[in-house]
């Protein structure tokens, strides 16, 4: 059985940007290009823009802007940044995203190295973008310090500041991006587990990013200011101010995502968690979480599959022992042994099955049985019986046991009447006989230990089924007098009393009732 997965089938990957679960595999490759592609983009331009004002406008030091420099300025620095980008796309492009076309395919059973390959893709691209970082870290503090090695520090330390929150945010940006493959990933894993950095590792890099890395920046900043003759208060004061502003935005940006991150494969389990609450159990979490709430996800899956797989087995024990007595023998503890109670039983029983049985093919033969059944399961349970018993051709139902009933002779009585009423409308094919009876019966698991099953012993279960038995040759439908007359009126008046007989085996005479 197909399960729906949740959060629900809109998205079901935590957010809608991610598109749904039916999408064309075409579509899905672009929203995963495009979700990959522009977002860490304008990341890296931010960052390069960061860079800028850091280096120009705010840190402590020689202007970089001076006809010495011009060079430098207009052509070294744009030259690699452009060269940078045009680099990290290819190669994010050509060769990051190439073992991520399987993931495309929702036919496609992935190997153990193309799912190795498309869980490290994260790290490398991260790595890629870090290298080209500090290349440009390198070459332009070499490049500048050669020209005044006094820039050196500034220009160094406002290239890593830029480079430590664009590799943050590109990592998270990513992790989000690809949670369709990660599906799918762990979807098809044998051991189900592919953990990345984890939620603990997460909340690492903010901290590392929205504290550690402004904190050693002031740090530094400090140094600068102990160690140059030239920088005021004013200055110090801008770049603190400016640092402080850039850590507060950048720091509120990294935390949004972590927490967003984090919270939606909660906020999926909680949506799934109200709907198994509503009596749902056809519902599946998509794990798209490689960390620790991946694995909440997974084992809420888990807990809905054996929840489900109870439900049937419920369903199915209910469906042979009665659903009543499935209800009792999972509220308590079964025992074998019976109590004494007040019950009605109805006894029927189809005329002629021997010679039918002999005449018919025995797959017609089932039909039939399957449509009789299927009319005195329908009747018995609407008025509140139990079917305790299929005997061949025959049936056993009892009212008033093991659930209690209000009127139980009353519901045997209406029950038989509407089983007769349904049969001389639609079987054209068999006619059945119907006995009714009430009294004391003893009502209880009957066998041994290892094997037992509910049933109900009494007087009134023998004389009903002596009374189907007569019916057969006297109008289809008998009870007996005391089952009417212990009846409510509404329904005793649908009968009316005849003549006394004494049935095979019964020692007592017992008065007839016919429907009126």
């Amino acid at each position: 059985m197909q399960h729906r997965e949740v959060t629900l089938a809109a998205a079901p990957w935590g957010s809608r940007l991610l598109g749904s679960a039916e999408e064309s595999s075409g579509l899905r490759r672009i929203r995963v290009q495009l979700l990959l592609t522009v977002p860490t983009l304008l990341g890296n331009l931010t960052g390069m823009v960061v860079s800028i004002v850091l280096v120009g406008f705010v840190l402590p030091g020689p202007s970089v802007f001076t006809r010495d420099l011009l060079l430098l300025d207009v052509l070294a620095a744009p030259l690699y940044a452009t060269c940078a980008l045009l680099l990290g796309l290819w190669w994010g492009t050509t060769r990051e995203l190439r073992a991520l076309r399987w993931a495309t395919d929702p036919d496609r059973v992935p190997t153990e190295e193309e799912m190795a390959a498309a869980t490290a893709v994260p790290r490398r691209l991260v790595r890629d973008q870090a290298l080209l970082w500090f290349g440009g870290l390198v070459l332009l503090t070499t490049l500048y310090g050669l020209a005044e090695p006094q820039l050196i520090p500034k220009v160094a330390f406002g290239i890593a500041i830029s480079a430590i929150v664009v590799c943050a945010n590109s990592y998270l940006i990513i992790e989000f991006a690809l949670r369709p493959v990660t599906a799918r990933v762990l979807e098809a894993a044998d051991s189900g587990r592919r953990r990345g950095i984890g939620v603990f590792g997460r909340s690492l890099v903010v901290w590392v990013v929205g504290s550690g890395v402004p904190v050693a920046g002031m740090m530094v900043l400090a140094v600068l200011a102990l160690t140059m003759d030239d920088v005021t208060k004013a200055r110090l004061a801008v770049c603190v101010l400016s640092l402080g502003g850039a850590t507060l935005v950048f720091g509120l940006l990294l935390m949004t995502q972590t927490l967003a991150a984090t919270v939606a494969p909660i906020l999926g389990v909680r949506r799934a968690m109200r709907q198994v609450e509503d009596g749902d159990l056809d519902v599946a979490l998509a794990v798209y979480d490689g960390t620790e709430l991946g694995e909440l996800q997974s084992g809420f899956n888990h807990m809905v599959e054996g929840l489900r797989e109870r439900e049937q087995i419920r369903d199915l024990f209910g469906r042979h022992v009665g659903r009543e007595v499935a209800a009792a023998a999972l509220a308590g503890d079964p025992a074998l042994g019976g109590v004494e109670t007040d019950a009605a039983a109805l006894f029927i029983d189809i005329v002629g099955s021997t010679t039918m049985a002999a005449t018919i093919p025995a797959p017609e033969m089932v039909a039939i049985l399957n449509r009789f059944f299927g009319i005195v399961v329908d009747e018995v349970e609407r008025h509140g019986g139990l079917v305790n018993k299929f005997e061949g051709d025959a049936a056993l139902a009892v009212f008033g046991t093991p659930a209690p009933l209000a009127d139980a002779p009353g519901a045997a009585l209406a029950t038989a009447r509407a089983i007769l009423a349904r049969l001389d409308s639609t079987a054209t094919d068999f006619v059945a006989a119907i006995g009714v009876a009430a009294g004391r019966v003893v009502a209880g698991n009957v066998g041994a230990h290892q094997r037992y099953e509910f049933t109900v012993i009494g007087d009134a279960v023998n004389e009903a089924a002596r009374l189907c038995e007569l019916a057969k040759q006297q109008g289809l439908l008998l009870a007996s007098g005391a089952t009417v007359a212990a009846s409510a009126e509404s329904e005793a008046g649908h009968w009316r009393l005849g003549e006394s007989v004494t049935l095979r085996g019964r020692l007592a005479p017992t008065r007839l009732a016919r429907p009126a």
